[in-house]
């Protein structure tokens, strides 16, 4: 294995360049801008205050209309990242170390932008925490299953139910961050970053990417593509929106925070947890 040449492991490498892209300027949407912005063409002010509050599932905002406003941002964010040159776009990008290139951070960058704007419309708490650069390890690993839904990884789009379920069950106004740190998703999470760290390496990050979604003709070099980023971001708005945590019918409790309960506590994490691995192994071959 060559040594000084970057990050070798698949897996590692794949969150070095997520956890660059999170921090870059200009990435992270505040939640209740958005959703203010987003939803007032559509929603009363009272509704608005409770999508805010608590969420757009419990201001009991249609699902039709979210699915409106999410086709909106992602055409928004779609028309933003392909006239945007590999090089350029969000400051700061040129300070990135040598491990992770411009296109791929600024790539990178824009999948977490929809990401976060597609969970918040479709019930997701917050993401990010107000403090500084920071990322939690919670809100790497829900943004790994993201990545892995876009990409159309199988036990991606299961382990976001899954954690979606947690949620919904609960009220819950944050990520579980046992079940995505410690618990029976997190080797899920591992897997899905592994699967998209190998993309990254055997390839150009643009060939891989042009090789995940079929029938998707010559990328420009270097570039980010309506060919590209546009299906990657419809494929998680649809199953979002799929999810119960979008129905009417869930409310947040105020403060409430899931932890693994149910099917996920750790008394069945032994008898679910090879099950739940197993599930990664299905994945698309690079």
């Amino acid at each position: 294995m060559k040594q000084g040449k970057g990050i070798e492991n698949p897996e590692s490498r794949f969150s070095a360049v997520l956890l660059a892209a999170a921090k870059l300027p200009g990435v992270r949407i505040n939640r209740e801008a958005y959703l203010r912005s987003a939803l007032a063409r559509h929603c009363s002010e009272d509704d608005i205050r409770k999508a805010v509050e608590e969420s757009p599932a419990a201001a009991g905002i249609p699902v039709e209309v979210l699915d409106k406003v999410a086709n909106d941002s992602i055409r928004f964010e779609t028309a933003k990242v392909s006239a945007l040159s590999a090089a350029a776009g969000i400051p700061g990008v040129l300070a990135l170390p040598a491990t992770v290139p411009a296109d791929v951070a600024q790539y990178f960058g824009h999948m977490v932008r929809i990401a976060q704007k597609l969970a918040y419309l479709y019930s997701w708490p917050d993401l990010f925490s107000d403090d500084g650069d920071d990322v939690d390890d919670a809100t790497m690993g829900v943004l790994t299953l993201f990545f892995g839904v876009m990409f159309g990884t199988q036990s991606a789009n299961a382990a976001v139910g899954k954690v979606a379920g947690m949620m919904a069950e609960q009220a819950a106004k944050k990520l579980p961050q046992k079940a995505l740190t410690k618990g029976v998703i997190y080797p899920i999470v591992k897997k899905v970053a592994a699967y998209i760290g190998v993309k990254m390496t055997k390839d150009s990050f643009a060939k891989s990417v042009s090789k995940a979604i079929p029938v998707v003709g010559a990328v420009v070099s270097g570039g980010l593509t309506l060919a590209t980023y546009l299906p990657m971001a419809k494929r998680l708005k649809k199953h979002l929106s799929d999810l119960d945590l979008t129905k009417p019918s869930h409310r947040v409790v105020q403060g409430e925070v899931v932890e693994d309960h149910g099917p996920f506590t750790t008394a069945h994490a032994e008898q679910r947890g090879a099950a739940a691995t197993a599930t990664v192994v299905q994945e698309p071959q690079p």
